[in-house]
C-alpha cells in the first residue's frame, strides 16, 4: 500500500523551488521543482525497477512520482527502524519531509528539524494541515 504524500509534495515544491520546474540548486546537483538529486533517481529506479532519467527532474509530473516513490520506501523503512521514536504519536509528514531534506536517515538528524518547521509554516500558509496524518 502506498501512502499518499500529495499534500506534502505540494508544499515541498514551494519550499524547494517556489514552484520553479527548472530550478537548479546545490551547485547543479539538485534539479527541478523538488530539487531532486541523482541519488534519488538511482534509488527509485533500483528499488521499484522503473526507468526515470535525470531529465525527468524538470518534469513536474515525473518529479512528483519520483518523490512519492522515494518517500514511500524510506518512510516505511524508517518506521521499522529500531531508532524510530516510539514514545509519541509520529507524524508521517514530518518523517517524510525530514527524509526528503536529509536522506534516508533524515528523520534522525537534528539538522532537518528547521526544514520541517519551514515545511509546516509554508503548508499552513498554503492551507494544508500537515499535522493530520499520523502513524500510531
Amino acid at each position: 500500500m502506498m501512502i499518499d504524500f500529495s499534500p506534502l509534495i505540494a508544499v515541498l515544491i514551494m519550499v524547494e523551488s517556489s514552484g520553479n520546474d527548472l530550478a537548479i540548486g546545490d551547485n547543479g546537483n539538485s534539479v527541478g521543482c523538488l530539487q531532486i538529486q541523482k541519488g534519488v533517481i538511482e534509488d527509485v529506479n533500483r528499488i521499484y525497477t522503473v526507468t526515470f532519467t535525470q531529465e525527468d527532474r524538470t518534469n513536474r509530473s515525473s518529479s512528483k512520482e519520483i518523490c512519492q516513490y522515494y518517500l514511500n520506501y524510506w518512510v516505511k523503512k524508517a518506521y521499522v527502524c529500531t531508532e524510530f521514536p516510539r514514545d509519541k504519536t509520529i507524524n508521517v509528514n514530518e518523517i517524510a519531509a525530514r527524509i526528503w531534506n536529509g536522506g534516508p536517515n533524515g528523520f534522525k538528524k537534528n539538522s532537518t528539524i528547521k526544514y520541517w518547521d519551514k515545511v509546516k509554516r509554508i503548508g499552513k500558509e498554503l492551507g494544508y494541515d500537515l499535522s493530520a496524518d499520523n502513524i500510531d
